[in-house]
């Protein structure tokens, strides 16, 4: 392909840079009124207790919308990655097609079957296969990290081939798959790589992440110790895991029951794709009647999350599955920052019912290990692709620049360290590698079935509601302006006395409310003036009375009837 003056080659994060979680990235060819793009992964992270109702969180592809999008390519599984491929798959005027590994397109295409309107489905990328994809071609290279067929990108233009890395550590002994294909790595580095997006998450860690084999010899002996019931929380993603409990299961002598829909999901498409063999399995029913120390419950909810299959057990909500007092719950598992609140609360409401909780820190033998690579994995990584460019993706601010500083140490020559919405120029080498623009990003919520923006005011509506109550006031008013019945006010979220609405405090609002009215509605304000000022009035009220700022509503009714 022939190389114009004008040709760029450019990286653009919408997602998952500064920030765990949520990947969207983009990399353009050409020249800037004419550039051809590819979208590397369409990841989601999860909503928290600042906005109410949602559950599903992504980045913002607008700026990509209309642009020309050749192909979108998934590097792994994991739902930062894949989250929200039914959610944006429509978002781009292209319609580009969406390429991934057998395991990753199968949980994907599960993803678009729910999803409302006709989307293609993903297309499964053959071993050694190389997508030609408008100015771009791409192959994936085999990775370990800790889902099935994780791969790096190998994205070569005519300004020169990018390693993308995705998430990944190194394995030796994986349990599923094979090794990392540190060959064509290697292979790629000596052919010379102009840049390497790489996963930052454990960048601060000294060593190297660690092995499954090691965890399913320590799992085995674990659980082989264990008298009564065994319950087994980890990650569904981690096949490696679920097949090392299922091992260490058969040979306690002990029945899996998979509890959680996600754990049965995972298990389903590994199973499916041959990714791993298919294990006996008994369902809840059976597992409620076997002795206690004949079955092994292998559960979604390590994190603590409130609806996933552990948290439910610990409250008794499930009608056949019930643990009882020196019963024993593993966490094969790591406290992802954020989640340690729901999570120690979790496991003392085990502790209180008398249930053994075991967790890694405090097994002499580690029961988990991480999926990303450390420092001494990092540096091997550099010294097989030799990049002239560092781009550190896929951590917070501190990990991306301590990554950029590591990378430097390791005599790279460039390191960049771009935030979400920064288009960093990668190429011609004749320009400097520099932040070029930055664009529209940010994120979407998921709400119900719609997508909508951070800065919705539906949303600020909910978090102002949530956090400081609620005030409805309600009057007729006639022709004049003049209120001729009313004000009603309804209150909701607000502390009230035991007696309701003869309550000191509600008096108090009524009566400020009363007085808002004889002052706005005069005759000389119009509806709009009214609705301002009593609004105004009656928040500053209520602060005076609970110490708060409600959310005030007003509904005026015409009542032609009154002079």
């Amino acid at each position: 392909m022939e190389v114009k003056i004008s040709d760029q080659l450019v990286f653009l994060p919408l997602g998952g840079c500064n920030e765990i979680g949520m990947n969207l990235n983009a990399y353009g060819y050409g020249s800037p009124i004419r550039r051809r793009w590819i979208i590397v992964d369409m990841g989601v992270t999860f909503g928290d207790n600042e906005w109410s109702g949602i559950d599903l969180i992504c980045a913002d592809p607008t700026y990509l919308s209309d642009k020309h999008i050749d192909a979108i390519f998934l590097t792994h599984a994991h739902e930062d990655h894949i989250g929200a491929v039914a959610l944006l798959a429509n978002a781009f005027e292209s319609s580009p097609p969406i390429y991934a590994t057998p395991f990753t397109a199968y949980l994907a295409n599960r993803k678009l079957e729910e999803a409302d309107g006709y989307i293609p489905p993903i297309e499964t990328v053959r071993k050694s296969e190389i997508i030609i994809a408008g100015p771009f071609e791409v192959s994936y290279i085999r990775l370990t990290h800790s889902i099935p067929e994780p791969s790096a990108l190998a994205i070569t233009t005519p300004l020169g081939t990018i390693l993308h890395t995705g998430d990944w550590k190194i394995d030796p002994e994986p349990i599923i798959g094979k090794t990392i294909d540190e060959r064509k790595l290697r292979e790629l580095g000596d052919n010379g790589i102009l840049a390497m997006v790489c996963d930052s998450t454990n960048v601060f860690e000294d060593g190297e992440a660690g092995s499954e084999s090691t965890v399913a010899i320590a799992l085995e002996k674990l659980i082989a110790k264990q008298k009564g019931r065994v319950a087994v929380t980890t990650f569904a993603s981690n096949v490696a895991r679920v097949k090392s409990v299922f091992v260490a299961a058969r040979k306690a002598g002990r029945k899996v029951c998979l509890i959680g829909r996600s754990m049965r999901k995972i298990y389903d498409a590994a199973t499916r794709t041959r990714v791993m063999e298919r294990y006996s399995t008994v369902n809840e029913s059976t597992a409620a009647n076997l002795p206690p120390n004949s079955v092994l419950y292998l559960c979604t909810g390590s994190q603590g999350e409130s609806r996933a299959a552990l948290a439910r057990i610990a409250e008794g909500k499930f009608k056949n599955v019930k643990l009882d007092a020196d019963d024993t719950v593993v966490f094969s598992s790591r406290v992802i920052p954020g989640n340690e609140e729901q999570i120690y609360a979790l496991q003392n409401a085990l502790a209180d019912q008398g249930i053994n909780v075991i967790t890694d820190s405090m097994m002499s033998e580690t029961i988990h290990v991480s999926g990303h690579p450390c420092r001494d994995e990092l540096q091997r990584m550099y010294g097989w692709i030799k990049p002239q460019i560092s781009v550190p993706v896929h951590g917070e601010r501190r990990h991306v620049i301590e990554h950029a500083r590591f990378a430097k140490s390791l005599q790279v020559p460039k390191a960049i360290t771009p935030r979400n919405g920064e288009m960093v120029r990668l190429a011609p080498k004749t320009s400097p590698v520099e932040i070029i623009e930055t664009v529209h990003s940010g994120r979407l919520y998921k709400d119900g079935t719609r997508l909508i923006p951070a800065d919705s005011h539906a949303l600020f509506e909910r978090r102002n509601i949530s956090r400081n109550g609620y005030i409805h006031i309600s009057a007729v008013l006639n022709h004049n302006g003049h209120c001729v019945n009313g004000p009603y006010i309804t209150i909701r979220g607000l502390v009230l006395e035991e007696n309701g609405s003869d309550s000191e405090s509600y008096n108090r609002i009524e009566e400020s409310v009363t007085k808002a009215f004889d002052k706005f509605c005069t005759g000389n304000n119009s509806e709009e003036q009214i609705y301002s000022q009593i609004i105004k009035h009656v928040r500053h009220s209520a602060r005076d009375v609970f110490g708060k700022k409600p959310f005030v509503d007003i509904t005026f009714m015409d009542d032609l009837d009154y002079d």
